[in-house]
């Protein structure tokens, strides 16, 4: 089984680099609730940055950390246009200084198959980021609209994907809306 995660929502800023931005009050409650749905003896496993492996930690278990799990390295606008530019990436457009997108597909790729043999027939779990967990799925398993897929993704979602069976259905956890 593998599950793919996007983070929780930190709490964020101008200030302080994306990768290091902790989850917010809310993003914190709504990790809580998600671990409480994940099988007890699954692999746990986050990118680097501190929103994707706090939004596992809420488990209470180790969580292994994979930098080929980050998401997608970019130069970007911190107002403005900066959501048409990502779908506008996940769908198929290049931007100068964003990442190519097979870079992505073959990092994440490789960490998938790493963690799964890890894993062994335990659930993985693998806690990510929206544009790179997209970038991999049409990769892998050919989304047909990656920009609608990506925009509707929540903070956090949780998928189960059957990459035998090339689909992705969301794994059923309890409501996570705080308050």
């Amino acid at each position: 089984m593998l599950i793919l995660v996007r983070h929780a929502m930190p709490a964020f800023g101008p200030r302080t680099e994306p990768r290091e931005w902790p989850l917010g009050e809310n993003g914190r409650a709504a990790a809580r609730l998600l671990a409480l749905s994940f099988p007890k003896d699954a692999y746990l496993v986050a990118s680097t940055e501190t929103k994707a492996w706090q939004t596992l930690e809420a488990a209470g278990r180790v969580v292994v950390r994979d930098r080929r799990f980050d998401e997608i390295r970019r130069i970007e606008p911190w107002e403005g246009e900066y959501r048409e530019l990502r779908r506008r990436y996940v769908d198929g457009d290049d931007h100068p200084e964003w990442e190519p997108r097979s870079e992505v597909a073959e990092r994440f790729g490789d960490a998938i198959d790493d963690h799964r043999a890890a894993a062994r027939e335990r659930p993985l779990i693998v806690a990510t980021h929206g544009m790179a967990m997209t970038v991999w799925l049409t990769a892998r398993i050919g989304l047909p609209d990656p920009g609608v897929f990506w925009a509707g993704l929540r903070f956090p979602d949780a998928l189960h994907v059957d990459l035998a069976a090339g689909t992705i259905t969301r794994f059923l956890w309890p409501d996570v809306t705080p308050g």
